[in-house]
């Protein structure tokens, strides 16, 4: 019969708690780096779209899906964006754990409001290019292909692990 185990000490368990939490904050930040490219070139794209000469001729529905993919990807921005002034704000403060969590949950917001901007705007340049049905079903497929990689692929990894 072995002895029973010694109780954690506290700091050392403080301190692999401290370990994780800039392990996996790190990781967040080259997550963020990727994926703050891509809404910034989309973004760029949508605030110099209406100062182009073909603007004024596009369709009310063209105008409309517009302003809601300006928006959403304004929306995707600020979220993934955001970690950096959760950071300024929390830094230094003992609250890594809390500062991985808000970064984490505007990453996932982030990417959500990114996967509706992108697509929003693919729809907006197919409608544009070739109006009509085709330009839905193409979208649509679009969509469905952004779901499967971002969303579907990833939680069918995290369910059945490969050794």
């Amino acid at each position: 019969m072995g002895l029973p185990p010694a109780p954690a000490d506290p700091d050392t368990v403080e301190e692999e708690d401290t370990a994780q939490a800039d392990r996996r904050y790190n990781e967040l930040l080259q997550e963020l780096r990727v994926a703050q490219t891509g809404v910034q070139f989309l973004f760029a794209f949508l605030l110099t779209l209406a100062f182009t000469q073909r603007f004024p001729e596009i369709t009310s529905f063209q105008r409309r899906l517009y302003i809601g993919t300006l928006l959403v990807t304004s929306g995707a921005s600020a979220l993934l964006i955001g970690p950096v002034s959760l950071h300024r704000i929390l830094s230094r403060r003992g609250l890594k754990p809390r500062l991985v969590r808000g970064g984490d949950l505007m990453a996932r917001g982030g990417l959500a409001l990114l996967l509706l901007g992108i697509n929003g705007a693919v729809l907006l340049i197919l409608d544009v290019v070739m109006p009509g049905p085709w330009a839905f079903v193409l979208a649509g497929l679009c969509f469905a292909w952004f779901v499967l990689v971002w969303y579907v692929f990833p939680m069918t990894a995290r369910e059945h692990p490969r050794p």
